[in-house]
């Protein structure tokens, strides 16, 4: 079955999301065959170069007309936030498939209004949130499920990058909250946040802190990657936070502490996590994304200790559809692995996750957090 895509916007989720659907064919079994139909962005020019070089058939300028066109199965937005809702909910209406990059969308308002969208025009709906799709992540589900952690303690986790620890680097939308809603609570500890949900559990109340290190920047744009460059020795005032820290009381009775910051000096992508369970614990790093640390109580005395287990043998999820065991996959498989869920849910006419339902609480949760940083106290966080 063709699949035929859509894709709004072309830079770096552009690229991730272009290379995925070209893979899925090639390592998995599946009705399901993603058609790279059209690519859509502003510049029509730097359009018609990236699709030429990713392989898409043809070129929009405007998303409007993308939505538009019979040809197009599948809407994918991978524009920034502001842009997410009013392009989504016209893809809902016109009853297309719709897949966007976290978070949902700028506000809670707009993410609720989404999320109704999808639900009313019964269109197969899903939020980008890839790491729960590296395959260490989906055995420690697994396990959990399981029981074989017992009950959940604690659940930590940390994601630090320093991109924009020097003050030169320019004001690029991801530091205008009018644009993309905060800065590293929205666009990395919202990674954090669904792990969390996903592998524990709902959340009940936040308590939080945030910080703005940097007040004022160049003005500039975005040139690939997490890369920019300055357009004008004017400055702006940075309105999205550069760090920030919070705790979480879930609904199971763990205790989660979090931390996100694009000022961690020397972390490039440091994403973590850890879960202390009453039977046992894990730990994983992004950065070593193959490898799980599990630590067993029922361990024999005088050999217990964390072990370290390579993901890549065939038992372990997704891990049979690439090489020999010990030969390791990298970042760009967990696109992979999520947007072959998400065609396998449209073939199978079923129901994607994490999906706006998701996004949407997720949305209510990075208000509550803002809430808190705010007022200074423990906020309840409301249920979608």
């Amino acid at each position: 079955m063709d699949i035929r895509i859509g894709m709004i916007g072309y830079q770096f989720m552009g690229k991730a999301h272009s290379h995925a659907y070209r893979d899925i064919p090639f390592f998995f079994e599946s009705k399901a065959k993603p058609v790279l139909k059209a690519l859509c962005g502003r510049n029509i020019e730097a359009v018609k170069e990236a699709a030429d070089r990713m392989g898409w058939e043809s070129v929009e300028s405007d998303w409007r007309e993308l939505i538009k066109r019979d040809d197009i199965d599948v809407i994918d937005i991978v524009t920034p936030n502001h842009t997410h809702a009013e392009i989504a909910i016209a893809a809902a209406e016109a009853g297309k498939h719709i897949i966007t990059e976290k978070p949902l969308a700028l506000t809670v308002e707009e993410a609720k209004q989404m999320k109704e969208a999808v639900e009313k025009h019964n269109v197969i709906h899903m939020v980008c949130h890839n790491y729960r799709f590296v395959p260490a992540i989906q055995y420690t589900k697994k396990l959990i499920d399981e029981g074989k952690l017992g009950k959940i303690f604690h659940f930590r986790a940390n994601y630090l990058q320093d991109f924009i620890i020097d003050p030169g680097f320019p004001l690029i939308w991801r530091l205008k909250k009018e644009v993309s809603g905060s800065g590293a609570l929205g666009d990395i500890a919202a990674h954090s946040i669904d792990l969390g949900r996903y592998l524990v559990g709902e959340m009940d109340e936040v308590v939080a802190m945030s910080q703005t290190f940097i007040k004022e920047r160049p003005l500039g744009e975005m040139s690939g990657g997490l890369s920019a460059s300055a357009s004008s020795e004017e400055m702006g005032e940075v309105t999205v936070d550069d760090a920030v820290a919070f705790l979480v009381r879930f609904n199971s009775g763990t205790f989660g502490t979090f931390e996100a910051s694009r000022f961690a000096t020397g972390n490039r992508n440091r994403n973590t996590i850890e879960i202390n369970g009453e039977k046992g614990a894990i730990r994983w790093d992004m950065e070593q994304m193959n490898n799980l640390e599990i630590y067993l109580t029922d361990d024999q005395e005088g050999m217990q200790g964390f072990r370290n287990v390579n993901c890549t043998e065939e038992v372990h999820p997704y891990a049979g559809a690439y090489w020999p065991a010990g030969h390791i996959i990298g970042y760009e498989h967990t696109f992979i692995h999520l947007l072959y869920e998400f065609c396998e849910a449209i073939v199978n006419n079923r129901q994607a996750k994490p999906d706006f339902h998701d996004g949407y609480q997720n949305q209510l949760i990075l208000k509550a957090i803002e809430q808190s940083a705010e007022t200074k106290k423990w906020i309840d966080i409301p249920k979608a």
